[in-house]
């Protein structure tokens, strides 16, 4: 059940969802290095700025694209309110991820967690 759910999700996400959303000029967007191109990738998703840290969840954790583009080189950056920040990108296995997402905007947080099989908590110490 979970690999349909995280196969659904993902083309559902790939093909329509954020190809729309990124078109939206205050969505928040992550923005990756691929890892096999080297191209930038940009992700739209949800979290929350706590200080100089972008904190967010993901559905599915090392199984994601943009984890994996993270974990091959974390020099990330993201677009938070209209404006772009670098960062580092840091994956807290050990971070309660549900209770992060308690932390984080509730409509992104709810869709995390309905849709999610390997919930993930991942910080970006914001450089500028």
């Amino acid at each position: 059940m979970s690999d349909r759910r995280f196969r659904a999700t993902t083309a559902f996400q790939r093909h329509i969802a954020n190809p729309l959303t990124r078109l939206l000029p205050f969505q928040t967007l992550l923005e990756t290095t691929g890892r096999v191109s080297g191209q930038p990738r940009r992700t739209p998703l949800g979290g929350r700025r706590t200080g100089d840290s972008f904190w967010l969840v993901s559905e599915f954790g090392t199984k994601s694209q943009y984890v994996r583009n993270i974990q091959a080189d974390p020099r990330v950056r993201v677009r938070i309110g209209g404006r772009w920040h670098h960062g580092t990108a840091h994956l807290l296995p050990d971070d309660d991820p549900v209770a992060r997402l308690r932390t984080l905007p509730r409509g992104n947080s709810a869709a995390v967690k309905a849709l999610g099989t390997q919930l993930l908590t991942i910080r970006v110490d914001l450089a500028d």
